[in-house]
């Protein structure tokens, strides 16, 4: 049996051995990889299916997000991104600009990103609509180094002392540096790999202030009633969803249906205070909710509002697009298309 086999693979190879040796150069040369980034259309995330509420009740239609894809750069994808209309191009050098990261610290701050635009969503969808919240802890982390030392601060710690004190919020921290001398070394506490260690942070010249340049990134824990659970992918959300996930809390702490059986696809991020503020990719993600066949796009005024119009005038797309300022914009809209 298994000599039958060989004969036969024997065979195949025999006969067909230049269409292989072909194909195989094909998949070598446009998979070769090139300096740039290609960006399409992407698709949506229904929210309703990720945030879980206690109590709550199932709307008729859906709240999304809209996001961007991308391509890795090779032969095949840059030859793609010429000739199919909506592909942009990038190369590497404009889009990267700290050559000293690792991939791991950019997911890192973009995990961090994710969690601030969720907390942000919680507090504000709870607050207009009337329900507990407050915050149980907060954390501190270091998502950017600007210069790497030998045993300094990295990408990921979380901030615990510095000279020794408890550092209860940001504040505390960079107190601590505007009382030191330019060049001056402070002792910095921090857990990483579950571990507190002991590094040093070189105290620098700011435009305004002392610096020790790092950004660092507070992060709360919250105590809600209802409970909110939020199920999202690393991959999944973002800044640019903020508006559409405070949308779908607050949809699912308050009586009514915000869809109004409608299938809504929005962008823009959220402020504590409720405002909205642009986003990039506004072409790409409207792409995408016409390709998800949504009836509405929200998209936050200014320049976004006028880059979508543009593309849907471009390419004819049968969609709704509402200019959206604020949150309460955004609930009062919704209201108001209430059959």
């Amino acid at each position: 049996m298994l000599n039958k086999v060989y004969l036969r693979i024997k065979k195949f190879m025999k006969d067909y051995y230049k269409t292989i040796i072909f194909l195989i150069i094909c998949y070598f040369v446009f998979t070769f990889p090139l300096p740039y980034y290609i960006y399409a259309g992407g698709g949506t995330i229904n929210i309703n299916d990720r945030v879980v509420v206690d109590g709550s009740t199932d709307s008729s239609g859906s709240l999304n997000f809209a996001y961007v894809r991308e391509l890795e750069g090779n032969v095949a994808s840059f030859i793609l991104g010429n000739i199919i209309p909506g592909y942009d191009i990038e190369k590497q050098e404009d889009v990267e600009l700290n050559e000293d990261e690792t991939s791991e610290d950019i997911m890192f701050r973009n995990r961090i990103y994710l969690e601030n635009a969720n907390q942000t969503a919680i507090m504000l969808a709870y607050n207009k609509a009337g329900k507990e919240v407050s915050i149980s802890d907060e954390h501190f982390y270091v998502i950017y180094v600007e210069d790497k030392e030998e045993d300094g601060l990295r990408v990921g710690d979380e901030l615990v002392k510095v000279n020794g004190k408890d550092i209860e919020n940001v504040e505390d921290y960079t107190n601590e540096v505007q009382n030191h001398e330019v060049g001056d070394k402070i002792k910095v506490t921090v857990i990483r790999d579950n571990k507190e260690h002991d590094v040093t942070a070189t105290v620098k010249e700011g435009a305004d202030y002392k610096v020790t340049g790092v950004s660092v990134s507070t992060i709360y824990e919250y105590k809600t009633n209802p409970k909110v659970e939020l199920k999202f992918k690393d991959s999944e959300g973002g800044p640019s969803g903020g508006l559409m996930l405070t949308l779908a809390i607050y949809d699912k702490l308050t009586d009514g249906d915000l869809t109004n059986g409608l299938k809504i696809v929005g962008t823009g991020t959220i402020s504590s205070d409720g405002s909205v503020g642009e986003i990039g990719g506004v072409k790409y993600k409207l792409n995408g909710a016409v390709k998800a066949d949504a009836d509405l796009f929200l998209v936050p005024k200014g320049d976004n509002y006028k880059e979508a119009l543009k593309e849907k005038e471009k390419n004819d797309y049968d969609i709704e697009i509402k200019a959206i300022g604020t949150f309460d914009e955004a609930v009062e809209y919704l209201e108001s298309l209430k059959k």
